[in-house]
């Protein structure tokens, strides 16, 4: 039976999550689609875009991640720390990269007076913000409508786009994490998309492999491997071993 995600989903137990995405109706996320010859190939660049836009904005973290061709994948952190530092100035400038706020946020931001009223009420809708941009669905949701939408503009059509709730799981330790995220970062050799990590388009590590070589990347939102020791924020393993053992698993 299908359970509310806030069921699933528990900070205290583990912070990590293997998500994944899948398309229905013969939809295509991404590459050719032989049946009616169309390639969709930019598709998988409006993934990684958005993805990027909602790690920088959420107190969400990304791991790892895959594009294939009608799914993708993540490994996320949630980090609901982080939002407690957050001033209210700052939780409403968030929340408008994603959505409007509405009018009272907008004459908070224009320094006009706000009555006690409105003052409690914007209190009220800060907090839920807050909330909300530390919260897995709604990161899911605002990455999913998102793609959604273009697509079905550009297909010309409407209704599902994707085949229904995201599908989450926990990863309850390290060995689980570092595996899930192997797992993923191998997606496209598994299904022959490529033949090396370093030709894996549109993965995580690709543009690890690029960090390590001084070359140009786009991996500045992905969680650092920085090991694990007393300063460390991002995740428990080194980039070279991590790097050493997604060669060897592949």
């Amino acid at each position: 039976m299908t359970q509310p995600r806030k069921n699933i989903v528990s900070v205290s137990q583990t912070p990590y999550y293997h998500c994944i995405g899948r398309c229905v109706r013969r939809a295509f996320l991404c590459g050719h689609d032989d049946f009616s010859g169309k390639s969709f190939e930019h598709r998988r660049q409006w993934i990684v875009d958005r993805m990027n836009h909602l790690a920088s904005t959420f107190a969400i973290d990304v791991c790892a991640y895959a594009v294939m061709s009608n799914h993708y994948h993540l490994v996320l952190r949630l980090s609901p720390g982080k939002s407690k530092h957050w001033s209210q100035t700052e939780i409403i400038e968030r929340w408008q990269k994603l959505y409007s706020g509405g009018e009272l946020a907008r004459a908070y931001q224009s320094g006009e007076q706000l009555s006690e009223a409105q003052r409690f009420a914007l209190d009220s809708k800060t907090e839920l913000w807050r909330e909300r941009l530390t919260d897995l669905s709604w990161f899911m949701r605002c990455l999913n409508e998102d793609i959604a939408k273009l697509a079905n503009k550009e297909d010309e059509c409407t209704g599902r786009f994707w085949e229904g709730r995201f599908k989450s799981q926990a990863l309850l330790d390290e060995a689980a994490l570092i595996t899930c995220m192997a797992y993923v970062d191998l997606n496209p050799i598994r299904a022959n998309m490529a033949k090396t990590p370093e030709a894996s388009d549109y993965t995580s590590i690709r543009e690890r492999i690029k960090e390590h070589l001084g070359q140009p990347h786009s991996a500045k939102e992905l969680l650092s491997l920085d090991g694990d020791t007393a300063r460390s924020t991002g995740l428990p393993f080194r980039l070279t071993d991590y790097l050493e053992l997604v060669d060897w698993t592949g």
